[in-house]
């Protein structure tokens, strides 16, 4: 009598001899192999999947669709990121400079001149003989000479040609003999978040010169506070783009660019706390391009200046905003003039010590930030502006034309 085992359906079935069953799987086999060699050149008709993919390399869409009882073969779309990124940097790598400040040390009698930093900048214009780079103010500051070192180790004498505070952005001049690529302008208008960004400079100086690192475009239109004098007061608000991708100190100054090798930002600071990591920060090339003209062809940046010495009323003890400003109760915002320039816009438009302008054009004036902001980037040399301010407690209008000298 034969035995009994319950296969996975739940029901019974009575096994064989064995050799019976060897012999049954030997078949199906041979079976099975005959049929997958008829298979094949009906398989070899279908176009799936021509491309090799390769991980990080490829992204690939398949797309089957059934229609009338058929479907269509999988397509397959060659993105290669790594190709476009090499490409990105052939074009602009080039283009992007060392720039060594070099300041005199003295110890006693005897002069010195050394490497007080090293930064980054980017070749963006050649005329006449001359080669113009972009960097950071901050790059330059304090140098008694200047020197750019290019893609190919050559090093030339660099001319300041003037720089700006407030921005963070300086110009310099080279002898264009030996500069063969300058960078193409992208535009910083058009950036949306998630898109590629690469950053080229020199981190940490020569060593690392022409280090190129990878990320993304993490936020568009941020405002960074800025204390430009250190006296723990916020004088500015940057606009700057927002990146993951690694920027080291040396790196300020150097290119951000898109997958087509385009500027699109100047490389600036970085968060470097302990627990943030992948906040880089670049100036925005649509921002920075009137900056650098203004820079090249005057040495400053030609701003609207008004001819007043301010200070933000949220700075003043509310004591002396009743006090001394005589401010209503319910006003405590606004920006306080200690001091008016004679013969400047403001003193013509008769404005006075201790006025407090709340309203610039119809847009609110809280401290001297918002004052700055409408002044540098709404208005021009020559313009009419009209100005809301309290004195001895009135509400009072005036005109202001504005000058064209510096703040």
């Amino acid at each position: 009598m034969g035995y009994y085992d319950q296969d996975y359906e739940g029901r019974y079935r009575q096994k064989g001899n064995r050799s019976g069953f060897f012999i049954a799987s030997l078949v199906g086999a041979i079976l099975g192999a005959i049929l997958v060699i008829i298979a094949i050149p009906t398989l070899a008709n279908f176009d799936v999947l021509p491309y090799k993919v390769e991980p990080n390399n490829y992204l690939q869409e398949t797309d089957e669709k059934a229609h009338e009882g058929q479907v269509t073969a999988a397509k397959s779309i060659n993105v290669d990121i790594n190709t476009q990124i090499i490409k990105a940097v052939d074009k602009a790598g080039d283009a992007v400079v060392g720039i060594t400040n070099i300041q005199t040390s003295s110890f006693w009698s005897d002069d010195e001149s050394v490497a007080a930093g090293t930064g980054s900048g980017v070749i963006y214009k050649k005329a006449d003989g001359k080669a113009y780079v972009v960097t950071n103010h901050h790059v330059i500051e304090g140098a008694n000479e200047l020197e750019v070192s290019l893609d190919d180790g050559t090093k030339l004498p660099a001319r300041l040609l003037g720089s700006d505070i407030w921005t963070d952005l300086a110009v310099l001049e080279i002898p264009a003999k030996d500069v063969k690529k300058i960078i193409e302008f992208g535009s910083s208008e058009i950036l949306k978040r998630g898109e590629p960004a690469i950053a080229i400079g020199n981190p940490l100086g020569p060593t690392f010169s022409g280090s190129v690192t990878q990320g993304i475009i993490s936020g568009v239109e941020r405002t960074i506070p800025v204390d430009i004098n250190q006296d723990g007061i916020e004088d500015w608000q940057a606009d700057v783009i927002q990146t993951d991708a690694a920027i080291n100190p040396g790196n300020s100054g150097g290119a951000l660019v898109n997958l087509d090798g385009q500027l699109i930002g100047i490389n600036s600071m970085k968060i470097a706390q302990q627990e943030v990591e992948g906040i880089g920060l670049a100036i925005p090339v649509d921002y920075a391009r009137p900056i650098i003209e203004d820079l090249e062809k005057f040495g400053e940046v030609r701003r609207p200046y008004m001819g007043v010495e301010l200070k933000s009323v949220e700075e003043i003890p509310s004591y002396y905003q009743q006090e001394a400003l005589k401010l209503p109760r319910n006003v405590n915002f606004g920006v306080a003039i200690r001091n008016v320039e004679p013969n400047s816009p403001a003193a013509q438009a008769g404005l006075q010590e201790l006025d407090v302008i709340v309203d610039m054009d119809g847009v609110e004036i809280r401290n001297v930030i918002d004052l700055r902001k409408h002044l540098y980037n709404k208005k021009q040399i020559g313009d009419q502006m009209q100005i809301k301010f309290y004195r001895d407690g009135k509400l009072k209008q005036a005109t202001l034309k504005l000058g064209g000298e510096t703040m």
